[in-house]
């Protein structure tokens, strides 16, 4: 059976309006709060909700709700009529004309969220998030807005079919939960955890209130007890603080109970928070405590000194109390409350603080929710953008500290890549390597909660397209691929113009003989192209090579081995160059693959191996496995492409300590990334096998010239197999 909330009289706008002028003091701002409040009434009338209340409740409800939250005159304003648009006669220009564009704005997105079928089926969920996101990034405040009226809709859930019950409490769970959780606002998120459990789990939700109301007494008794206990030592001391104390929320309770504790094993269901005026009160608030109350081993939290990337600011312990029973104990500034209670909602207060420093925070975590929002912008499906988001946006998250021990908040999952680009894009641009925990990594590994990560950096920026195959954070994608979609078009086009001009000159043509009006526009009809530019841009980035232009121009130059590679192309299916490392003259559309056994890499000498159905393989030109010369074509490395190659290298050398170390460190300044090592110990030496990313052969060469001059080194040399 369901265990019902007591029913409360809705507040009445006299006293949400006291309240409010307590808040917001600007006399042009309270007449928009007294106009918004007609206009909802006149339009609202004597209508009633499913419950018996007027309907005119609701808006006050949410608005009260608002309040709590220190918000700024607009969101209340917008609260007060939310509902207008769908539920009366009133139309979004008739709220433009009497409240203007801002107001007018954030209701149409509060009601395009709210017009959404209530449904079980995983595409109407996918498409209220998307709502919900798209609300964010347009107005934050229409977030609040949503959450606050999620909030007293849950609150009166009651009233409506049990069927709907779940559902509305299932899409709070999945959606609105772990927004509330990431924009900080925790005073909405623990009431909305608990009315969810209450009717999606009602047995369990009731069998933790039966057991909480069988021990109430008892565990109030030692609440006023602790109080009055600690109270007393501060008072003694001088502190000016201010002291509260709670039993634990039931979904709190449930998620240690979901953890396989039995309710009988959970220890800390008491809870108090001791709020002082400074910084330097909490640590001696803490000391005081710690002084008569035992704590509890590895139980104490300094997020003071680390606080997390919510902002969230606060001391935790929990200590042997009164009758030796363990208390969970928070200590807090005034000002770190507000933000923990109120998350980036408190931006608006603080706004008229002039808190530099939290607003710069909050516009950091608006700027996440952005750059999130803006990744996958360009994704129709809604299940998509849905799996997209849910990957990142409601995952695990962990803590990642900088060496000066400012804290990163990352989605389980990220890399030393989304690091860097979560400090700045500059950085993130520019990154050449990672140590974590003092070890040198790879850029794509996978960061654990709370390691301390330091990024190396070179002087200009240099990403890497491959990065967005690992990196975790929509962030980090967004502004990889902003950088290549500014960079690339005009790289090309130049690229293409002079890869085209070398190939006339190569064949001994004069320029203004080739790239004649009528020759131009036969072939950017032949190959769809807008303009010169285009077609440019095409052979620049390798979907035309500068020879198949010129063969189209003058047709009768096309060759047998143009003809027969032609239709290896048009027969493998499985892939092309797509990176454009590898030229074959004339040809564009075929599958090139390098060679696994001698591993080639740019600035080698190589060949082209032609099987059938499988397009062109790419050896070393000294490489022992070519076995049938006729099947051999002329290819070369496109000196243009910035793409990395992997090779493997046997470096020998005198057993001892920290020659593993010296070569990654000869790696690391020579810019040659380590992807794997495999050791094999001798009795006297140690062989390491080493596969290497490089960009060139020089690059590998430098590499190895450096290794030469180490002191335990026996043999270096690239690997055959």
């Amino acid at each position: 059976m369901l265990n019902l909330p007591k029913k409360e009289k809705p507040i009445t706008y006299d006293e949400l309006y006291e309240k409010i002028k307590k808040i917001i003091k600007k006399e042009e701002e309270l007449d928009i709060i007294n106009r918004a409040y007609a206009f909802a009434l006149e339009h609202h009338g004597n209508k009633k909700r499913l419950n018996g209340d007027p309907y005119i409740s609701h808006p006050l409800e949410v608005a009260n709700i608002l309040s709590d939250l220190n918000v700024d005159y607009v969101t209340i304003a917008c609260a007060l009529i939310h509902e207008t648009v769908n539920h009366t006669d009133a139309t979004i220009d008739e709220i433009k004309e009497e409240f203007g564009e801002e107001i007018a704005s954030i209701v149409y997105s509060v009601s395009k969220i709210n017009r959404l079928e209530l449904s079980d089926d995983k595409d109407s969920s996918a498409q209220y998030l998307r709502k919900v996101l798209v609300g964010l990034s347009e107005d934050v405040r229409v977030l609040f807005i949503k959450l606050a009226d999620r909030l007293h809709n849950m609150r009166t859930l009651y009233a409506l079919p049990v069927e709907e019950q779940k559902q509305k409490a299932n899409e709070t769970i999945n959606v609105l939960i772990p927004i509330a959780h990431r924009l900080g606002i925790n005073s909405i998120k623990s009431e909305l955890e608990d009315l969810c459990l209450r009717y999606t789990k009602p047995e369990v939700y009731n069998d933790i209130l039966e057991k909480l109301d069988g021990s109430r007494e008892e565990l109030n008794e030692l609440l006023v007890e602790m109080k009055q206990s600690i109270s007393e030592i501060l008072t003694e001391n001088g502190v000016n603080f201010k002291i509260k104390g709670r039993v634990k929320s039931v979904h709190s309770l449930y998620n240690k109970m979901d953890n396989g504790k039995r309710f009988s094993d959970i220890y800390d269901i008491l809870a108090l928070r001791v709020f002082v005026d400074t910084e330097q009160d909490c640590y001696l608030t803490i000391g005081l405590i710690h002084s008569k109350y035992r704590p509890m081993p590895r139980r104490f939290k300094d997020y003071i000194a680390n606080p997390k990337e919510n902002m969230y600011q606060s001391l935790h312990t929990t200590v042997f109390g009164i009758d030796g029973h363990p208390f969970e104990i928070q200590v807090r500034t005034y000002e770190m409350d507000e933000i923990a209670e109120k998350g980036i909602a408190s931006h608006w207060s603080y706004k008229e603080k002039g808190s530099v420093k939290i607003q710069s925070m909050m516009e950091h975590k608006l700027e996440m929710f952005r750059n999130i929002i803006e990744a996958n912008q360009g994704i129709e499906s809604d299940q998509e953008f849905a799996t997209n988001l849910n990957s990142e946006l409601f995952s695990d998250l962990i803590y990642c500290y900088t060496p000066k021990g400012d804290v990163l908040e990352l989605p389980k999952g990220a890399t030393p890549i989304d690091f860097a680009y979560r400090i700045h894009s500059g950085v993130g641009e520019r990154t050449i390597g990672a140590i974590v925990n003092d070890q040198i990594v790879p850029l794509d590994s996978t960061l654990e909660d709370g390691d301390i990560v330091k990024i190396n950096t070179g002087k200009e920026p240099n990403p890497n397209k491959d990065w967005l195959k690992f990196v975790k954070t929509s962030q980090a994608k967004s502004k990889i691929k902003s950088y290549f979609s500014k960079q690339d078009r005009a790289n090309y086009i130049e690229r293409g113009k002079e890869i085209i001009e070398k190939e006339i000159k190569r064949r001994k043509l004069s320029i203004n003989d080739v790239l004649t009006e009528t020759n131009i526009n036969k072939v950017l009809k032949d190959t769809h192209s807008n303009d010169l530019d285009d077609l440019y841009l095409a052979i620049g980035s390798l979907r035309f090579t500068a020879g198949y232009i010129i063969d189209l121009i003058f047709e009768d130059k096309k060759n047998v081995m143009d003809i027969y590679l032609g239709k290896i192309a048009n027969h493998s299916k499985t892939g092309r160059n797509a990176k454009g490392d590898i030229i074959v003259a004339g040809i564009d559309d075929i599958l090139v693959t390098i060679a696994n056994c001698c591993k080639p890499i740019k600035g080698d000498k190589i060949v082209g191996y032609i099987t059938k159905g499988e397009g062109i393989t790419v050896h070393k030109a000294d490489c022992s496995n070519i076995k049938n010369s006729t099947r051999l074509i002329d290819v070369e490395w496109n000196m243009n492409s910035e793409s990395s190659y992997f090779t493997d290298l046997t470096i020998k050398v005198l057993k001892g300590k920290n020659q593993l170390l010296d070569i990654i460190t000869k790696a690391s300044q020579k810019d040659v990334y380590i992807e794997s090592i495999n050791t094999i110990e001798e009795e006297t030496s140690t062989t390491f096998k080493v596969t290497v990313k490089t960009i060139s052969s020089i690059q590998l060469e430098n590499f190895i010239s450096d290794l030469k001059s180490l002191p335990f080194l026996i043999d270096v040399g690239r690997t055959h197999k």
